[in-house]
């Protein structure tokens, strides 16, 4: 790794649960150290990864292998990647990314991934050293509300800039969609696949990124519920609205297969969300159905139906995350929030409660602490450059 003086150039600690092909740690920081396109544009290494904690290290790690290329360090704690030994905070930014390796499920179903044990110790090297640098935090804070909640509000308390949330939201759209600010929405559809928890949150925040543009900007939600299986076919013949609209979003896929969806997913799930202004919005996983996600909404006076993809490439190098990559630099290198964390604190306490309604019997459950609010991004962060070609590997 070349290093262009610390007046140019940002240090940065990597704190991961696991590094290995394919991983989130792999498609992030193997752009940040080696670059990647976006938006047509190839991006050269804007910053210097100087070390890295690596919470479980498998058969097939890369951390080892990259440390060897590019000159970082490998740290036994987590507070030594960020102090470099030197007992103080000694690095310009952190990058947290607690996604994949083995940890175990609660009765729930939802994978206890030590986000926030890995978050607090960040924090605590920040309290001890009397000062705090921008961090990049991938997915949800946590699978629980209140280490959620507490995680936010360190960001809020001492100040740090905070990235968090899906790199999905960052991706390709097809067509490329931008709902104006003020959009007066009435009703929102989203579909997409996958594990109810893990890709269920990648929904939730593509569904989010679209729908807080809405007037007023975004309240919060007031209730909540978890359908599935036959469950989801009656809400959806109840809700005239429902099928239509999820119909318009399906009409984007270029995954969908043919047959009869009832027939074809086997498992449906459904997520009712009840907005506090009065959007209501589903989220159906249709497994087995598409292998994409799409969204489609009406507006209130005119019934105006927009819809899109979210596409994602399928096989490296998984273009669809260079967004994400890209963001998390600039946030790294000036500080600017692309997007506030406030839309993860919102869609990770909706995933959670989503989680108690399907543990709890599918049960509704109201969500007065998800009365969050924040305004979206004027700008439109999502890739629109060409994809880049697939690997052959």
């Amino acid at each position: 790794m070349t290093a262009t003086g610390a007046d140019t150039r940002k240090r940065i600690a990597a704190v991961v649960t696991e590094y290995r092909p394919d991983s989130h740690a792999d498609l992030r920081i193997g752009r940040l150290l080696e670059g990647y396109e976006f938006n047509g544009q190839k991006i050269a290494p804007r910053l210097d990864l100087v070390s890295m904690y690596t919470d479980q290290v498998p058969a097939n790690d890369l951390s080892r292998p990259m440390a060897a290329k590019h000159g970082y360090r490998i740290c036994p704690t987590v507070a030594e990647a960020l102090t470099l030994g030197t007992g103080k905070l000694a690095v310009d930014g952190v990058i947290l990314i607690g996604e994949h390796g083995k940890y175990p499920d609660n009765e729930k179903g939802q994978k206890m991934y030590p986000r926030y044990e890995l978050y607090k110790q960040v924090v605590d090297v920040f309290r001890a050293s009397g000062r705090s640098v921008p961090m990049f935090f991938d997915k949800h804070f946590s699978y629980d509300w209140a280490k959620a909640k507490w995680m936010y509000d360190q960001h809020k308390e001492l100040g740090f800039p905070l990235m968090a949330g899906s790199g999905q939201p960052y991706a390709f759209r097809r067509p490329p969609l931008e709902l104006e600010i003020g959009t007066p929405l009435d009703k929102a559809v989203f579909y997409h696949y996958g594990p109810k928890e893990a890709y269920g949150f990648h929904a939730l925040e593509m569904l989010e990124s679209m729908v807080d543009r809405r007037v007023g900007g975004e309240t919060g939600i007031s209730a909540v519920q978890c359908l599935e299986g036959e469950a989801v076919w009656q809400w959806t013949g109840q809700n005239q609205w429902a099928g239509p609209l999820l119909e318009e979003a399906l009409k984007r896929s270029e995954s969908r297969k043919p047959g009869s969806m009832r027939d074809v997913t086997k498992k449906p799930v459904l997520f009712v969300l009840e907005y506090r202004d009065g959007l209501r919005a589903a989220v159906y996983t249709l497994d087995g159905y598409v292998r994409d996600g799409g969204f489609a909404a009406r507006t209130k006076a005119d019934a105006k139906v927009y819809s899109t993809e979210f596409w994602s490439q399928p096989g490296r190098p998984w273009s669809h995350c260079s967004g994400h990559v890209y963001y998390m630099e600039q946030i790294l290198l000036t500080g600017k929030t692309p997007c506030d964390p406030a839309r993860t604190l919102l869609t990770t306490g909706t995933l959670a409660a989503l989680m108690d309604s399907s543990y709890g019997k599918n049960r509704r459950i109201e969500t007065p602490h998800l009365h969050i609010s924040y305004r979206p991004p004027k700008e439109s962060l999502f890739n629109r450059g060409p994809v880049t070609a697939l690997e052959v590997r």
